[in-house]
Order: C-alpha cells, then sequence, then structure tokens
C-alpha cells in the first residue's frame, strides 16, 4: 500500500485494511498485466480490465460516495496501471450523476451493474467548442411528448465506442446558459446515437467522438430536473476531481520508488548514483513535493466525507497541485534512470505519458486556480463590504 502513515490522521480505522486489500489486488492482477500498446488493444484491455476490478469489488466506495475510500482505491490502481485507472475513473463519474440526481430506477438499472462491473458508464459533456466553458455547449434535447429529442456532437469522451450508457448533457434552454443544460443517461444501443470514430492519445486510453441525430430517449431518462444539468455535473466533478489528484500521487509514487531503486542499483564512475548530491536533491524534492500533494488530496477527500455540502475550493487545489507536482516528479524519474527511462516498456516511460492527460482533463490546472481565486476574491469582497456596513452603522 501507498504511505498512508503520511495521512493518517485523514484516515478511518475501516481504510487501512481497504488500502491493504486494493493495494494487493493490483500487484498481483494488475502490475503482470501486459500494457495496452494502441487503441484497439487499449479497448480489449479496458473491457477485461472493467471486468477485473468489478469482480473483485473495487468500485465499492463510489456507491458508498466514500471519497477517502475511492482516493486509496485510484492511488494504489494508478501506480500499478494507468489504464486500469482510467476504467475506474470513467466508472465514477458515469455512476455519480445517478448517485447525486438520479431515480430509484435508473440507479438500479445503470449504476448498481456499473458498480459490479458488469457495464460499462461514460460521461458525455465535452464539445469541439465547448470544454472549459461548458455553457457554450450546441448539443439540443428538444421535448417531443414523452421523449426527447438529442442531436449534436460530443468530442474527446473517454469510452466512446465501448461503453454500455452515457450520462450525456445537452441544453433544453439554450437562451438560459448553464441554467439551462439537462442531463439524460443514454443507452448505447439507442437509436440516432452512433460513435463516429476514435481519437488516439498518446497513452492507450479509449477516447472518441459520438454523434447524436434525432436521437430520441423517454423522459424517464433525464436525470434530475430539466436546467439542473450543469450543477450535477459540477457536483460530480467536485466530488472526483480528488480522486484525480489520488491517481496522480499513485503514479508519482510509483516514479520515485522506481527512480530510487535504480539510483541505489545504478553505478557511475565507481560508486551508486544515489551517492551524488544531485540525484539526492532530485530525490528529496521528488518526496517533499508527494507528500504535500497527498495531504492535500485527503484533506479534500475528509472535509467531504464529514459532511461538508461542497469541496469546490478544497477539490481544486488538490487536483491542482497533485497533477503538476505529479508532473515534475515523473519527469525526474525519467531524468535519473536516464536511457532507461525513456525506453517505450519502462514503467516510468509508460507514466511520463500517463501522467499529462490528469492535468487537463475534468478541468485543467488553470482552470483549478481560477476556482481557488475567484472564492478568495469573493470571500475578501464579502468582509471589505461587511466592513463597511458596520463603520455606516457605528456611532458618531
Amino acid at each position: 500500500m501507498s504511505d498512508t502513515h503520511t495521512v493518517r490522521a485523514f484516515l478511518e480505522a475501516e481504510h487501512h485494511p481497504w488500502g491493504a486489500e486494493v493495494a494487493a489486488f493490483a500487484a498481483r492482477d494488475l502490475m503482470p498485466r501486459a500494457e495496452a500498446h494502441d487503441d484497439e488493444s487499449g479497448r480489449v484491455e479496458a473491457r477485461a480490465l472493467l471486468a477485473l476490478m468489478g469482480e473483485e469489488g473495487v468500485f465499492a466506495p463510489i456507491g458508498t460516495r466514500d471519497l477517502r475510500g475511492c482516493c486509496l482505491a485510484r492511488e494504489v490502481i494508478a501506480a500499478a496501471s494507468p489504464l486500469a485507472d482510467a476504467v475506474w475513473a470513467l466508472q465514477g463519474l458515469g455512476i455519480t450523476p445517478l448517485l447525486l440526481a438520479g431515480t430509484d430506477a435508473q440507479r438500479e438499472q445503470w449504476a448498481k451493474p456499473a458498480l459490479a462491473g458488469d457495464l460499462m458508464a461514460a460521461f458525455a459533456i465535452t464539445e469541439r467548442e465547448a470544454g472549459s466553458d461548458v455553457a457554450a455547449m450546441k448539443m439540443r434535447a428538444v421535448r417531443d411528448g414523452d421523449d426527447y429529442v438529442l442531436d449534436g456532437h460530443k468530442w474527446f469522451i473517454s469510452n466512446a465506442g465501448i461503453a454500455d450508457y452515457y450520462v450525456v448533457f445537452a441544453s433544453t434552454d439554450p437562451g438560459a446558459g448553464s441554467r439551462g443544460i439537462t442531463a439524460f443517461v443514454v443507452p448505447a444501443d439507442t437509436a440516432g446515437l452512433r460513435f463516429v470514430g476514435a481519437q488516439l492519445m498518446s497513452a492507450p486510453h479509449p477516447l472518441g467522438e459520438l454523434s447524436f441525430e434525432a436521437c430520441r430517449v423517454p423522459a424517464s431518462s433525464r436525470v434530475g430536473e430539466e436546467g439542473r444539468g450543469f450543477m450535477i455535473a459540477m457536483a460530480t466533478l467536485d466530488q472526483l476531481r480528488p480522486t484525480v489528484g489520488a491517481a496522480a500521487c499513485g503514479m508519482a509514487e510509483r516514479a520515485l520508488r522506481e527512480a530510487l531503486d535504480h539510483a541505489i542499483g545504478r553505478e557511475q564512475f565507481g560508486q551508486p548514483i544515489a551517492d551524488f548530491q544531485i540525484i539526492q536533491d532530485k530525490l528529496g524534492r521528488m518526496a517533499i513535493e508527494l507528500t504535500a500533494a497527498r495531504m492535500l488530496v485527503y484533506r479534500a477527500a475528509y472535509e467531504k466525507d464529514l459532511g461538508a455540502e461542497r469541496i469546490t475550493t478544497e477539490a481544486a487545489m488538490a487536483k491542482a497541485f497533485a497533477t503538476e507536482a505529479a508532473q515534475r516528479i515523473i519527469d525526474d524519474a525519467v531524468q535519473i534512470l536516464g536511457g532507461r527511462g525513456v525506453m517505450a516498456d519502462h514503467a516510468v516511460d509508460r507514466l511520463y505519458r500517463s501522467i499529462r492527460s490528469l492535468r487537463i482533463y475534468e478541468g485543467t490546472t488553470e482552470i483549478q486556480h481560477l476556482i481557488v481565486a475567484g472564492k478568495m476574491i469573493a470571500e475578501a469582497k464579502a468582509e471589505a463590504a461587511s466592513r463597511g456596513r458596520g463603520a455606516e452603522a457605528a456611532p458618531e
């Protein structure tokens, strides 16, 4: 299991055996699996990993909304297999909206089998011109009697073409901006829904484009009320962003371990390179950044598990710092390993290719900075206004 003593203050007694259980599974069943090297093999492997993890029960904390349990799972899974981590993350994104706002029937039909690994989920929100600016989405959903008719395209959708269902976001009131967005659960075999094709990433990841052409779904497929889709999407991301940070910590921890092992065993100029101060400086900075990242991740998860209604700022801090720190840590690991670090069959090279996307998806680092700063500014303005009102009310 990862270095849980650094975050022990944020964990409950039951989290320790859970983390050890998932770590044992990851070491036993995930690390020995061959890496997928192209889109086709990645798609086949993603389905296999879904079944394997479902059987092991590693999606369970998504269902109980135990965010610290989710973070522990993603940290050790990401260290073992970035593709397995992507599969875990997409299940979380496709299940959580149903847990937050779905009907009992939707949870029974879709969320329950997805938690067991029997159905593959996907989260379809991004469009060509609507990434960070979700309110700019062009996809429409028009009410027609007891149905809605969906028209538009989705872009950069993970699990596109292999998911069993999609949680899809479309505008039911274009003039209302983000307040006009509504969520729907759409089975993959729905008439009018078409997988346009794969979009290839530098690391194996099932990604693609979807087309909705007169795609008719019953009103019972709507998730939550009309116009609440944006709030459902943001609440979902709010809850899962700390787990992105946890995945980054897992990848960084694996890279640090690989670098340390190499530094101790590799000799140059008659001594292990670990004896050189320049290598010690890198290893020390890597360890400090990893510890700080873990503290931010598990603090955010702790606050949510203890009942905080929103952890927007904490989650943004955790994701921004952990993913950026992991990029630096893995880059330093490549440098320490030298030529071995850029060999395609080495774990550190795989981590180097995999970590980059974590700084982008579920909100770029820059967006996280804006979230944090926006909250600070709003609070400062409110405090200043309150002081001003107090001064006006004070007697002469």
